[in-house]
């Protein structure tokens, strides 16, 4: 075993000595989403920094936790505040957080994050179900040594996405009459955003989105053999499309004010999918 499982095992067993929770979905919370976690029945909350040598969240207002419990009758691990390439971690401590859920037992992972939107027919606003995703502009978190005990040294990416998953996601957006887009999501490492030419080439290679998270992470769990589906929230439209400067408090005012929809989506999205 290499040096990234042991650092795993580690991070299980002072998750394990706090409770033996047996999840079935983790869920990565994304912008607008924080407030999700309070509306689960929860078992047991972990701070990151409980967890040594675990990667802490540096962003405002992400409370860096993990959460035990419930969405009615399906057990979830939910991560309230994820970490990213740009906060000046590593890749491989990017997904620690995912590799984690996926061995405390967690077989599914429900992605979430705000993004920019490249398709032209989108608004700010709109919820995206992730078909498929770009992830050649940041590093592969499987280079280096692959760890057998995670998953194969060439895994297949042919459908990161479950469509199964993805079938009963647009059922249930149906079944609440929610509008949902659909389209292929691209992570651009940030902070930075993307400029025009940049966002007219993530158009020009079949982008319909774009963020600084994601990709990684899906890639990251379907190498353990996790499936995955994910939803973007559009907050603005990426830089060009529109004539106005981009802000995070632009993508901050979207993400909360779509908040109560995004998370009515998700919490039947999650009773539906724990069920199958």
């Amino acid at each position: 075993m290499g040096i990234i499982y042991e650092n795993l095992r580690s991070c299980v067993e002072t998750v394990r000595r706090k409770t033996d929770f047996q999840p079935r979905v983790a869920l990565v919370l994304g912008s607008g989403l924080g407030g999700y976690g309070d509306t689960i029945r929860i078992e047991e909350e972990i701070s990151y920094r409980e967890i040594e040598g675990f990667p802490v969240s540096t962003i405002e207002g992400h409370k860096g936790r993990f959460l035990f419990g419930y969405e009615g009758e399906v057990p979830v691990v939910v991560m309230q505040g994820r970490v990213h390439y740009y906060e000046g971690y590593s890749m491989e401590e990017v997904v620690r957080p995912i590799r984690l859920m996926g061995l405390l037992g967690a077989e599914t992972l429900f992605l979430t994050n705000a993004s920019g939107g490249v398709n032209r027919e989108f608004r700010p606003g709109d919820l995206m179900l992730i078909r498929d995703q770009i992830s050649s502009f940041v590093p592969s978190p499987l280079i280096g040594s692959n760890e057998e005990t995670l998953g194969p040294r060439f895994p297949d990416m042919s459908a990161v996405y479950d469509e199964a998953y993805r079938e009963e996601i647009r059922k249930t957006a149906a079944r609440l009459g929610i509008s949902l887009r659909e389209g292929v999501y691209l992570q651009f490492s940030g902070p930075a955003y993307e400029t025009p030419a940049e966002i007219c080439m993530a158009r020009a290679l079949g982008a319909d989105a774009v963020g600084m998270s994601t990709a990684c992470e899906a890639v990251a769990a379907r190498h353990m053999g996790m499936k995955v589906c994910g939803i973007s929230c559009i907050t603005n439209m990426a830089s060009g499309i529109e004539k106005q400067p981009l802000s995070h408090e632009e993508v901050k005012e979207t993400a909360d004010r779509m908040g109560g929809v995004f998370q009515q989506l998700i919490k039947e999205s999650i009773r539906t999918i724990g069920r199958t």
